[in-house]
């Protein structure tokens, strides 16, 4: 038998929770609209969308996808923000593949097409993860995370007040040799392009410093680290950067998997910084998704498949997962107050 026909079906028989509304209200600060990620929802009317967001009692959705282009961008705040202004919050961000054009002047060229942006209506900076593996300067040469002439783009946010959410990097088996060891394996196998050896490619942790190195040096700009912090499967090191940088917050979109595999050590951080942590799911405005989410994060259920179909192989390893059974005040922060304070929403819709 291949192991892609493998198929466990787990004997043990532990309480299902079915959490078909979370228990308050929910931004979620980490998503996209598509077409190519997200569901394919930025074609499809608006009011379907509206739809799916009530019946999720999804009050605030963060598209996250104007990060991919200008043009993007200003489709969306034409076609959501018309449809309900209050609704949705459409993030703008930077093209790299002008930087051999503007040469060393391309953090203060690319931080006056962020002004713009803003001028059109977004309401904060995506960076993805292409940075630091793959944006290179006028010579052809990498560019580092922390690289110093991109400061007037971190700096014109923190001027602004609107928040950076950054993705550098990818979960740490991307990165490691692809052998018997590695346990992503198959998600690898699948998706070849996201394997990131080193070399070429930068080492996991030299990525991480220089996230660590940028965060420190803008003190004044608010940074939410992607997927905790970017680095899911040690919190330890994701803790150690929200006490050194205040200015550091984390989503945990697409790491529930990491998370709920190590529920002891996932709530006692979702507890100590309950303050810091945003939601979002990172897969689209689907139903079932968000309800994994919250069974995740309201129940103390055992041993449960985080893919949204129970019938599903787990996408992300082999393994499942275990509720947070978090009190009401740290659900509170985690769904929409933490999210509100800094996207300045002012009255959940």
């Amino acid at each position: 038998m291949l192991l892609t026909d493998y198929r466990p079906r787990p004997t043990l028989v532990t309480k299902v929770t079915p959490i078909i509304k979370p228990r308050f209200p929910v931004i979620d600060a980490h998503n996209h609209l598509g077409p190519d990620f997200g569901g394919g929802w930025s074609e499809r009317p608006a009011s379907e969308l509206l739809a799916a967001l009530d019946e999720a009692d999804v009050r605030v959705y963060v598209d996250l996808d104007g990060g991919w282009g200008e043009e993007i961008l200003q489709h969306r705040l034409d076609k959501f923000k018309a449809a309900d202004p209050e609704r949705f919050r459409i993030f703008g961000g930077v093209n790299w593949a002008t930087w051999p054009e503007h040469g060393n002047s391309f953090g203060d060229w690319a931080a006056a097409r962020f002004r713009q942006q803003v001028a059109w209506g977004a309401e904060g900076l995506k960076i993805w993860k292409p940075f630091g593996l793959h944006v290179r300067d006028q010579h052809g040469k990498l560019v580092t995370v922390d690289d110093s002439r991109l400061d007037p783009v971190w700096a014109t946010a923190g001027e602004l007040g609107l928040p950076v959410l950054i993705h550098v990097a990818d979960p740490v088996a991307f990165f490691d040799p692809l052998d018997e060891t590695n346990e992503r394996w198959e998600e690898l196998h699948a998706h070849p392009d996201w394997y990131f050896p080193s070399p070429p490619f930068p080492a996991f942790m030299t990525v991480m410093d220089q996230l660590a190195n940028l965060v420190a040096r803008h003190p004044q700009t608010t940074f939410i680290g992607a997927h905790v912090g970017c680095y899911a499967e040690n919190l330890g090191w994701v803790s150690q950067l929200l006490d050194r940088c205040s200015n550091f917050y984390i989503d945990f979109g697409a790491r529930i998997a990491e998370l709920g595999r190590q529920p002891y050590a996932a709530r006692r951080f979702f507890l100590q910084y309950a303050d810091r942590i945003l939601f979002g799911t990172d897969g689209g405005p689907d139903l079932a998704t968000y309800r994994v989410y919250y069974r995740f994060l309201e129940t103390d259920d055992e041993y449960f498949n985080y893919n949204p179909d129970p019938q599903g192989t787990p996408g992300q390893g082999r393994w499942h997962i275990y509720g947070l059974f978090l009190p009401d005040e740290v659900l509170q922060k985690v769904y929409y107050q933490n999210a509100a304070q800094i996207l300045s929403v002012k009255e959940i819709p």
